[in-house]
């Protein structure tokens, strides 16, 4: 009778142990977004972990509980030093040991599993356990989620990316980690610097030459300059040209006036915005001394959020 009474006692040794480390090891917030999302073991597990302190009081009480009743257990067979060695070495290993390394890989599925045997003894214990944990409530707070920088949410997405279960694969991660860290960088490092740069003087004359070498650059907007190259006033659209017939007309009479000065230490999701709300493709770069220092188009921006360069058969090795 008393041997099935000490392994009876082991086992909720194990269960308490075990499930003290699994249930406090996952995290609430966590907890909660997964069920949500319809995780149905994290909904089970949330329904008692939102409650912290009073678990954690609930599963250490029950622990010390049952670890003494099995030390006067042996003791009232083995008596002295005997008991303590047996009660030592079983619970270290049979209490401790297995219980926590089986646990701590499957704390979800087990705390699942487990869930209504911790409510019950949850609900057994509440008496005692109660007042323990109101002060820990009060003077501990609430817990606090785990918050990530951008950094570390690229790092987990590139972490998961390998595991099938995740649900992302390769394309999916290199796009998110795109969007996550494109806005750290400032247009002079994404831009096309001014030597690269097709550009027009108003006064050109607007001939079968200009046509044919617009169309072989295959270029759709082409920033137009007056007196020299930092004075862009205009800005020459392909599309308009395929209406017009080679004639006399000078550049800057088809150009239009819709230019869009940009600092080349702007921010890089700063200008996205500034594309999306002034609904151009192209701004003109400048320096602080008012220099103009490259263009950099919408094109430039997705290409540093999908993290490949978008290219078409019209493309140059830096194109726009």
């Amino acid at each position: 009778m008393l041997i099935i009474v000490a392994i009876l006692l082991i086992v909720l040794a194990a269960l308490f142990s075990g499930l003290n480390l699994g249930l406090m090891s996952l995290d609430s917030f966590e907890l909660k977004r997964k069920a949500d999302l319809g995780d149905a073991n994290a909904a089970k597990v949330y329904a008692i972990r939102s409650r912290g302190n009073l678990l954690l009081v609930t599963l250490l009480t029950g622990n010390v509980a049952v670890i003494s009743a099995l030390s006067i257990v042996f003791d009232s067979v083995f008596h002295g030093l005997l008991a303590g060695i047996l009660t030592t070495l079983l619970i270290t290993i049979f209490g401790e040991i297995l219980p926590q390394a089986v646990v701590a890989r499957y704390a979800l599925q087990a705390g699942a599993f487990f869930a209504g045997v911790v409510r019950v003894i949850m609900i057994i214990l509440y008496p005692i356990c109660a007042p323990m944990a109101w002060v820990l409530d009060k003077v501990l707070g609430d817990e606090l989620p785990t918050v990530y920088t951008k950094q570390e949410i690229a790092r987990l997405v590139a972490d998961h990316q390998h595991y099938r279960n995740s649900g992302i694969d390769r394309d999916e991660a290199r796009i998110v980690r795109g969007a996550l860290t494109f806005g750290d960088q400032k247009i002079r490092q994404v831009m096309t610097p001014l030597k690269d740069v097709l550009m027009l003087n108003a006064d050109a004359v607007i001939d079968h030459k200009l046509t044919r070498r617009l169309r072989e650059a295959g270029y759709s907007r082409i920033p137009v300059y007056g007196t020299d190259k930092n004075d862009i006033n205009g800005i020459l659209y392909a599309k308009d040209l395929v209406v017009l017939d080679p004639s006399t007309k000078r550049v800057g009479e088809i150009a239009r006036a819709n230019v869009h000065l940009v600092d080349q230490d702007g921010m890089l999701d700063d200008t996205l915005n500034a594309f999306l709300k002034t609904r151009n493709h192209l701004f003109i770069v400048q320096n602080r001394d008012k220099q103009v220092r490259g263009i950099v188009t919408i094109e430039d921006v997705l290409e540093e959020i999908i993290d490949r360069e978008i290219t078409d058969e019209f493309d140059h090795p830096k194109h726009r």
